[in-house]
């Protein structure tokens, strides 16, 4: 490889990118809100190639002029050649609703392509301004993101922080993009609703691992999955906005250009059928959609010469419900082994780059996503290893539930005996919690005016958007059985039961343990906890195993979107305090479904919100953060008292010992 000799650099001036069939969907829609307007800057500096600074700098936040980041899918493009492998725009979410950005005069934004179309005269500024009054990015109080379901402290006023090494862990940056971008959908807006989060995020300083580097990234775990590019870009574990190939030049500290990480969404012809190797396509092959050969340089070379060294890999997938959507795998440290040219498909040069990944380093990636993909083909067999029952649910869930035993092959025991049910069963000493009668005045129509009743309960808007939660609330009122809406009225989700591939398993352990097949997003609904209703002299001596309780002391945590974020006022945070009228206790432990079997986690991946519907409260179980497949599901117990042990210090205290090997592992539950 080394008498190649580089030559004219590739260039392209555009590339097919596409929209979600949602697009067309929400663009047509009779309602639509006034858009979200963001002041201009004061003064206004233009694009200058000469600037010494980077779209990458490590510096953090400035309260000058923005230099405009380098957006996701189709943000704003540079001029000349693109830096790396070009990647195929992702396509938008639901609404990809964008604020209008007013720039310096009357000069109207245009509604940029999703083609990545070049700008010969360099990129048009996309300007946001920093908020004037700005919430922190952390709080050492109210910072457990893997912390159970339970209340969270009032918002509170506080400065920037601009140190992202320390203070700005992944999980926090993902849970605060994704619920801005959840909060422009439950807006309506009509584009861009990516670029205009992420732009915000980046503003606002919602963004760590700042600095390109090779190796793992502080934060970013093998197996943790991205649903959009630009969430990747967000924790730094791959910088380039839309290139595959991310790497390492001489302003980063290094001597020659060198590889970081790669990205195989599909777009090229990569080889990924093998296990624990990947055969990687170079960049380029393409000038004004005229196939050429292509040229070692730029991400090529970079990714040459790292060769018999470690890079970080990223395959993007299909999403098996959003087929015109990708996610992203982490997969962990490849080793470049080998280059070598060929002649592709199209009859011209590429380079082939063979990664082999590396021993030792947790199978919680791509090989899990593969098993799941198969198990959803094969929509589960008697044959498969360590099977038990196909169907736990014995017909009640509309998607089987099987039980399977990986841990001990030839124990075909069942789980403990249970009534299957799907919803909550009173007894005759439980109130009706309802406040008012449903809406009256949505026949035959899904309810989102705000003259809806439930609409009004709710705060005017639906909670949901898409089956996805947009925020916890106090309580979330669904429409029920005295509302005269259709059973698929959009304000109708807990109660309509499962609709995931679930699978109750064996842990190594913990006993039975509850895992999907199928890749969740952050906000997902995933089921009711469903039991008995009792009260609390009613279950004084029972065994807590199959308990919930809601008068449990649950650590804290911040889900919802942070106002400043969308440009709202902070006195508009929505409330994160639960508002229960009387003490949930739900005992699964004779009448239940799957969530009997989801065990206690000090850092779980799942929370509880109450649910009023029917006359009764509900708890739904949601997905806290975007999870792989046949990754366990876990949600907090709570514990049964809290005391003070030091000035900022708590000790939580339990009736059981706790097993979740967290690294935030209390030692106790329930």
């Amino acid at each position: 490889m080394d008498g190649l000799t580089p030559i004219k650099a590739t260039s392209f001036s555009s590339f097919i990118g596409y929209y979600e069939d949602e697009q067309a969907e929400n663009t047509t829609s009779s309602t639509v809100p006034p858009p979200v307007l963001v002041a201009p800057l004061l003064s206004i500096v233009p694009f200058d190639a000469s600037n010494k600074g980077s779209y990458d700098a490590d510096a953090g936040p400035s309260t000058g002029p923005i230099k405009p980041e380098p957006y996701e899918e189709t943000h704003i493009t540079r001029a000349g050649p693109m830096s790396g492998r070009p990647i195929k725009p992702e396509p938008y979410d639901e609404t990809y609703i964008t604020r209008a950005i007013p720039l310096t005069g009357p000069v109207k934004p245009e509604p940029y392509d999703e083609t990545h179309i070049m700008n010969a005269g360099g990129p048009l500024p996309l300007v946001i301004a920093p908020l004037r009054s700005v919430r922190s990015i952390f709080d050492i109080n109210n910072y457990s993101y893997y912390a159970g379901a339970g209340p969270s402290s009032a918002p509170k006023k506080r400065g920037r922080c601009d140190d992202d090494e320390t203070h700005l862990p992944p999980p926090s940056v993902m849970m605060r993009f994704d619920a801005v971008r959840r909060r422009f959908c439950q807006l309506n807006l009509q584009k861009y609703i990516l670029t205009t989060a992420e732009a915000n995020c980046r503003t606002m300083g919602v963004q760590t691992n700042k600095k390109r580097r090779r190796g793992t990234v502080p934060g970013v775990e093998i197996g943790d999955i991205f649903y959009f590019w630009g969430e990747m870009c967000l924790v730094g574990l791959h910088r380039q906005a839309v290139a595959g190939i991310d790497y390492l030049t001489v302003e980063d500290g290094e001597v020659l250009p060198l590889a970081s990480s790669v990205v195989s969404s599909g777009q090229y012809d990569d080889d990924t059928n093998q296990p624990d190797m990947l055969i990687y396509s170079g960049h380029g092959g393409s000038k004004n959609d005229v196939p050429q050969d292509q040229v070692m340089e730029r991400g090529n070379l970079a990714l040459q010469r790292s060769l018999m060294t470690d890079v970080r890999v990223i395959l993007g997938r299909k999403d098996p419900y959003l087929l015109k959507k990708k996610i992203y795998i982490y997969d962990g440290l490849y080793t470049v082994t080998d280059i070598y040219p060929l002649r592709g498909k199209s009859g011209f040069i590429e380079f082939k780059f063979k990664l082999v990944r590396k021993a030792d380093q947790p199978r919680t990636g791509y090989a899990m996503w593969k098993e799941a993909e198969r198990l959803r083909t094969l929509n589960m067999s008697a044959s498969r290893k360590g099977s038990i029952h196909e169907d736990y649910s014995f017909g009640n869930e509309l998607l089987p539930v099987p039980v399977v035993n990986e841990v001990d092959e030839d124990d075909k025991t069942n789980p403990d005996d249970f009534e299957y049910i799907t919803s909550q069963h009173y007894t005759d000493d439980i109130p009706i919690d309802s406040q008012a009668l449903g809406c009256q005045n949505c026949q035959e129509e899904s309810c989102t005016h705000l003259s809806c009743m439930c609409m009004h309960k709710n705060g005017g808007q639906v909670p949901y958007h898409k089956s996805v939660l947009v925020c916890r609330k106090p309580m979330i009122y669904e429409c029920g059985e005295d509302c005269v809406c259709p059973n698929d009225c959009k304000n109708r989700l807990v109660q309509n039961g499962l609709k995931l591939h679930m699978e109750v398993f064996k842990t190594i352990n913990r006993g039975w343990g509850l895992r999907s097949w199928d890749p969740i997003r952050a906000g997902t609904f995933i089921c009711e906890f469903a039991g008995v209703r009792k009260t609390k002299e009613a279950v004084k001596d029972e065994d807590h195993d199959y308990l919930f309780d809601s008068s449990r002391v649950y650590q804290k945590f911040r889900w919802n979107y942070e106002p400043e974020l969308v440009c709202e006022s902070i006195w508009e945070s929505v409330p994160e305090v639960f508002n229960l009228p009387t003490q949930v206790l739900i005992s699964a432990k004779e009448k239940g479904n799957v969530a009997r079997f989801m065990n206690h986690s000090c850092s779980p991946n799942v929370f509880w919100q109450p649910i009023e519907y029917g006359g009764y409260v509900h708890i739904g179980l949601f997905a806290k953060k975007h999870i792989l497949p046949l990754t366990e599901l876990t949600y907090d117990y709570g514990v049964s008292s809290v005391e003070k042990v030091g000035e900022d210090e708590l000790l939580y205290r339990g009736n059981k010992i706790c097993l979740c090997g967290s690294d935030k592992c209390r030692g106790s539950f329930g």
